[in-house]
């Protein structure tokens, strides 16, 4: 089974940035625009602006490699490493996850994810539960998981990629009687800790200088943003707004990112393309 690392989704309070989340943020936001591959001391350049000393860059990049996340790769003699295939996968589904606005809405209906493992794969059984958990599903019942339908493919994709697709059966359902939706949605899913993420993002975020004072800054800046914000979409299910608390922090940590997005990203390029480019 793989090891390959996607975007990390536990609640509570953001963590600080480590080298390996930082390789995965990189090669999500630039590492393929480079086509999948980039020199060892390109990336310690790159990550040295963000003070990640050359030594823990290298064995961050080891750690993906056992991973599988990334492949050792030659190129005119460079050492150098690019994405392994399901990384490619893995990035491609995070692209919707963090870089798109879902316009929920409650007539979209749910994915309901049903599983039964047999008491001999109790570790399968563990791995099913923190994937879907990690997907943004929340649990119903034992054995019963529920998530926005916009979930659907990307479920599927995960379920398939871990090889536990055979434990399951996914199902598009509506909601029809007896509960009040917004109290089953608030024990179904820890929205505390949710809004918890958004409200922390925010305060970090929110005073960020926009017009860094050179690319170079524009990169730092925007690669930090980006490693916090990516785990925000893991946490959130993206519930319609029918069933979210009345102040509900997200729509405002969105704009604080996107803002960003829209302003360094692309500054950040040219600095990154710059570097590789020497």
């Amino acid at each position: 089974m793989s090891k390959t690392e996607g975007p990390a989704a536990d609640s509570g309070a953001m963590k600080a940035p480590t080298p390996r989340s930082l390789i995965v943020s990189f090669f999500g936001a630039y590492g393929r625009e480079l086509g999948g591959w980039i020199a060892v001391a390109d990336l310690v350049t790159l990550l040295g602006r963000l003070g990640v000393d050359a030594p823990a860059v290298r064995s961050a990049v080891s750690r993906q490699k056992q991973r599988g996340f990334l492949q050792a790769r030659q190129a005119d003699g460079v050492a150098g490493y690019s994405l392994s295939p399901e990384a490619e996968e893995i990035l491609a589904d995070g692209d919707r996850r963090i870089y798109l606005r879902q316009d929920v809405q409650l007539s979209d209906g749910w994915v309901l994810a049903v599983f039964s493992v047999p008491e001999t794969e109790r570790h399968r059984r563990h791995l099913l539960r923190s994937r879907l958990s990690r997907l943004g599903f929340g649990t119903t019942a034992p054995g019963v998981w529920i998530a926005p339908s916009h979930l659907a493919e990307e479920a599927r994709h995960t379920l398939e990629r871990l090889e536990l697709a055979e434990y399951v059966d996914l199902f598009h359902a509506d909601y029809l009687a007896y509960a009040d939706l917004r109290d089953s949605a608030a024990r179904w899913w820890d929205l505390g800790a949710v809004q918890a993420g958004y409200a922390e993002f925010s305060a970090q975020f929110l005073t960020t200088e926009a017009d860094a004072a050179d690319d170079a800054d524009a990169f730092a800046t925007y690669l930090l943003a980006l490693d916090a914000w990516r785990r925000m979409p893991y946490r959130d299910p993206g519930l319609p707004p029918e069933l979210l608390p009345d102040d509900w922090r997200g729509t405002q940590a969105a704009d604080i990112f996107f803002g960003l997005h829209d302003r360094l990203r692309g500054r950040g390029l040219s600095y990154v393309k710059s570097v590789v480019s020497r």
